[in-house]
């Protein structure tokens, strides 16, 4: 089930990523697909390969850091829709802020810590409802950056559009 839920949430986070870019407004600096260049680098060098430029990333590339970098340890434990939530979150600021955000979601403290507090919570909530609730916490998050200035409009978008898909996730 978990490998199914990851190939059925990978695309939508394809898509919001989009193609390639180097922003000078972007932290993250030279990007494809979502994957910055020196997490890529860092891929290729625990592969035992030569790095490149993160623009020549294959597919699988990119589709085996998101799983293992972004989509593990947690989302597979996640109902449907939420994982979706966290998945795209974790993505777009880390897992981190992901977790954080989740556990504001949730009211539990925000350590950055996902326990056994924070599972508790995840396990006995509703799904629906925790979607709406991340999405809120997502919103105020990027509300609250610098460059929002620059992106919010996008990543105000991408909240919405994620969190439609989800919440139908989290009703089916």
């Amino acid at each position: 089930m978990a490998d199914d839920r990851f190939a059925i949430c990978l695309p939508y986070i394809l898509k919001e990523e989009g193609g390639n870019s180097d922003d000078p407004h972007d932290p993250g600096g030279r990007t494809s697909r979502g994957i910055v260049q020196t997490e890529y680098n860092a891929y290729r060098t625990s592969k035992g390969e030569q790095q490149q430029s993160v623009y020549q990333a294959t597919d699988e590339e990119v589709a085996d850091i998101y799983q293992h970098q972004y989509w593990l340890p947690w989302c597979p434990s996640m109902q449907p829709g939420v994982d979706l939530c966290f998945f795209d979150m974790a993505v777009n600021s880390g897992p981190v802020q992901a977790v954080k955000l989740l556990q504001r979601a949730l009211g539990v403290s925000a350590d950055g810590h996902l326990g056994i507090i924070t599972s508790t919570a995840l396990q006995g909530s509703n799904a629906v409802k925790l979607v709406s609730n991340f999405s809120d916490q997502r919103r105020a998050f990027y509300r609250s950056l610098g460059t929002f200035k620059y992106f919010g409009v996008g990543w105000l978008n991408r909240v919405a559009t994620i969190e439609n898909v989800a919440l139908k996730m989290a009703v089916t």
